[in-house]
């Protein structure tokens, strides 16, 4: 349930109304908004209809929160979350591009990717440095050495890092280099790593699992936010269907659906979404055009050499194009780029 405060309410009287759900048993998440403060309450409704709290001169009114994600729906917060990140701002009216290969190859190729599309316009560098592979032959990252050359990239670019995590015994090594954490799509349920995450002061992007529900991936994201972390962003990347001539079936129609259930800013990934880099621009147009925040890219250098993902990478010419459609698209959707 919440506890919507009243817009004169003191930070005295919201302090009193959360140490008495604190003593009441609730978990307490705090909501302050331009025009008022939401005290998100998880535990016993019942028992807090019941406690008098809603007799308080501070308190407005106590509303129940029916769905099954709590912190993560409208009903906790009506505005848009919108994270500073390094300066970004990720959810707001820009469309946000983090674009970079799928996996970190060598210094030479990262640093080629990323002045590439720095120069091209994007915001974040994308890389992996542990690479989760369907067959152990693959190529699995260079891990921690690829972790340093992300950072390299940044200092040189000025790009911010988004990279992946694979387990919770890695957290704090990738959080240490990256600006934000990629939960990739085989991970959305690894609920001990949401955990970990979740007490991590750092944003975390969250994809959709290969065959998750959109309840379930909001409850994901609610595994990450019960634990305090509340900068997370949702990434639709394709769902796996009976269609055969895309590599999944991208869901656009979930960003409009997210929209109006959480306050999240949503994301889309056109590359793992098709897996082909000829319909990559046309799905990243109408992700903008549904709604999306941003956009998550594949773009590597020379994709006829990639070790991962070669098929679905832009190459910088064709990333350079993308980027010149999107700029002459935004305006007339009310977004910058």
């Amino acid at each position: 349930m919440i506890v919507v405060m009243n817009p004169e309410a003191s930070e005295k009287d919201i302090k009193m109304v959360t140490e008495k759900l604190k003593s009441m048993g609730f978990g307490v998440h705090l909501s302050q908004g331009v025009r008022r403060t939401i005290i998100g309450a998880i535990g016993d409704r019942e028992k807090a209809l019941s406690s008098g709290l809603e007799a308080m001169h501070c308190v407005e009114k106590i509303v129940p929160i029916t769905k099954p994600f709590k912190l993560v729906s409208r009903e906790f917060k009506r505005e848009n979350s919108v994270y500073d990140i390094g300066g970004v701002q990720v959810g707001g009216d820009e469309l946000v591009v983090m674009a970079g290969p799928c996996a970190v190859e060598s210094r030479e190729q990262l640093l080629q990717a990323a002045r590439q599309v720095a120069g091209s316009g994007a915001k974040f560098l994308r890389g992996g440095a542990f690479k989760p592979r369907t067959s152990p032959y693959s190529f699995q990252g260079l891990e921690e050495e690829g972790l340093k050359m992300l950072a390299e990239a940044r200092e040189e670019t000025g790009l911010k890092i988004v990279t992946e995590v694979m387990n919770q015994h890695t957290v704090d090594m990738v959080a240490a280099y990256a600006d934000i954490l990629q939960v990739g799509a085989r991970s959305m349920q690894n609920f001990y790593l949401l955990r970990e995450i979740g007490r991590l002061d750092k944003p975390v992007l969250l994809k959709r699992g290969l065959s998750a529900t959109i309840e379930e991936w909001l409850m994901a994201a609610e595994y990450i936010m019960s634990e305090g972390n509340y900068r997370v962003i949702l990434c639709e990347r394709g769902i796996r269907t009976f269609e055969t001539y895309t590599r999944n079936t991208l869901d656009l129609s979930c960003v409009p659906v997210i929209k109006r259930l959480s306050h999240l800013p949503v994301l889309v990934d056109p590359s793992h979404g098709t897996g082909s880099w000829h319909w990559v621009p046309a799905m990243s147009r109408a992700a903008l055009a549904a709604g999306a925040d941003g956009l998550l890219v594949e773009v590597h250098p020379n994709p006829a050499e990639a070790l991962s993902d070669g098929p679905q990478s832009l190459n910088p010419e064709n990333f350079t194009n993308l980027m010149a459609s999107l700029r002459s698209l935004a305006p007339a959707l009310g977004r910058s780029l």
